[in-house]
């Protein structure tokens, strides 16, 4: 089966094909893009589209390589001995499956996830060359190899928070999520808000795209919060025609809250407002 987008997710051709090329190729799927373009819902997304299990690995700054793979729980085994169990002999009882053997051992191919695999240190790529490459490690506490029933669609995103090693890079097919333009904006917001207003949407994104492009703002907003903001004008009866108004330009936009994050960039957005009153006097 060929990855076409779904109903719920708005696919760039370049997207599809890259989702499809890295299925081919039996490779990792390494997606890049700001925040909030929708680099961890494609991956769910695909799944629901291939009728794949799902498996998803969230990374944090703390995250072990070792973690996906297997721990053994020394601790429990240390207290079962002390209470006599039975189980204590048979040192399996204390592996604790990861999610790449979880992938690796799925009845049916899954999609494994590791998500924004730049929050972990530089050494964390790495570490997982081989069993991506292979598709197999060596558990040691049991003597056993873990290979893969089935070779998953393993599908990486990074926020390019650090530089990944080259030596994994060159085993990943590689695509970055560029930001939408208009258009296809518009057909996400119709995907999440089928019965949305259209002047609410054209005015809305109107505002969004202008406030991307203010010079010295700090944190551009992204499409998952437009599609917060979206909602929320959907809900306030009031705030909506405060945004549709004439005027609107010349002033702060309303619940502005869910598209600005920092106070620098609401304080810059309310000096522009002030200046540009000042000019249509």
């Amino acid at each position: 089966m060929q990855f076409t987008g779904t109903d719920n997710y708005v696919a760039t051709e370049e997207l599809q094909v890259a989702v499809n090329a890295a299925k081919t190729l039996q490779r990792p799927l390494l997606i890049k893009g700001e925040p909030g373009t929708g680099k961890t819902l494609l991956a769910e997304e695909v799944a629901a589209a291939l009728d794949m299990p799902l498996i998803t690995w969230h990374i944090k700054s703390t995250t072990k390589a070792q973690q996906g793979l297997y721990e053994y729980d020394a601790v429990s085994r240390l207290r079962d001995s002390q209470l006599g169990t039975d189980k204590v002999h048979d040192i399996s009882n204390y592996i604790v499956p990861g999610k790449l053997w979880e992938a690796f051992t799925s009845e049916k191919p899954a999609v494994l996830l590791i998500d924004e695999i730049d929050k972990a240190d530089i050494e964390f790529p790495n570490d997982l060359l081989l069993e991506l490459d292979r598709m197999e490690f060596y558990v040691y506490e049991t003597q056993q190899t873990v290979k893969a029933h089935q070779r998953p669609l393993v599908i990486i995103t990074s926020n390019n928070e650090k530089e990944l090693p080259d030596a994994f890079l060159r085993r990943c097919f590689f695509h970055y999520i560029r930001f939408p333009d208009k258009e296809t904006m518009k057909q996400i917001v119709e995907v999440h808000f089928p019965q949305v207003q259209q002047k609410l949407v054209q005015k809305a994104l109107e505002v969004f795209y202008d406030l991307r492009d203010v010079p010295g703002i700090k944190k551009k907003p992204s499409t998952s919060e437009l599609v917060d903001w979206i909602k929320l004008l959907m809900a306030d009866d009031l705030a909506r025609e405060v945004l549709l108004e004439k005027d609107s330009a010349s002033a702060v936009p309303p619940l502005c809250g869910a598209l600005v994050k920092n106070e620098q960039d609401a304080s810059l957005l309310e000096r522009l407002a002030f200046m540009m009153r000042r000019q249509n006097r």
